[in-house]
């Protein structure tokens, strides 16, 4: 069987925090079971906000040009995204919503353009999530995972699993919790084995 494809999406704007040691695991452990894996770090690219001049609503492409393009590609062709944020004031990093808004141009495309039905859905992905807080509040997580689940829904991507870690806020604090290391590269192996269902 051909080895899965997983997209990572590295939306901290920490290169070495917490979250990227977190999906650096859960890479590893995909890895570890065959798949390929493409990682791309939203930090290092240029990708303007969405700026709602509903260019995109003659063919539900997004009139502005620049890498956002290239990393809708590689997502809409894997059959596995893996993507990380830190919480920000309850939802994900701006890092990552600016990439989350730039697909307003695929729900435009989905909805508008091609007209399917609110009510059609068609899984073509599985998505693993992965969310780190500092907190330790109950509704900590609730703003990300509303919004991570609206935008997987124009993505045609199942929710598959998400992990979520509070507490952690200083860079290495993930260091001093080896179990949750441990649960993200078995959740990357768990995942390779998700896609080949």
């Amino acid at each position: 069987m051909q080895h899965p494809t997983i997209i990572a999406i590295y939306g901290s704007p920490r290169r070495k925090g917490n979250t990227a040691t977190l999906l650096k695991e859960a890479v590893q452990g995909a890895r570890d079971s065959g798949a390929v894996v493409e990682e791309i770090v939203l930090r290092d690219l240029k990708m303007s906000p969405c700026l709602e001049i509903y260019g995109c609503k003659e063919a539900g492409e997004c009139a502005i040009k620049d890498d956002f393009q290239t990393v809708r590609d590689k997502i809409l062709a894997a059959p596995g995204l893996m993507l990380a944020s830190p919480v920000f004031f309850y939802t994900v990093s701006a890092h990552t919503k600016i990439l989350m808004d730039r697909f307003q141009s695929l729900w435009v495309k989905k909805y508008w353009v091609d007209k399917t039905p609110n009510d059609q859905k068609m899984i073509k992905r599985k998505g693993l999530f992965i969310a780190v807080g500092a907190t330790k509040g109950r509704k900590l997580f609730d703003g990300s995972l509303l919004t991570i689940r609206y935008f997987f829904d124009v993505l045609d991507t199942e929710l598959w699993k998400a992990l979520l870690y509070r507490r952690l806020d200083f860079a290495e604090d993930v260091l001093k919790h080896p179990d949750y290391l441990q649960e993200a590269y078995k959740a990357g192996k768990e995942f390779v084995e998700a896609l080949k269902d």
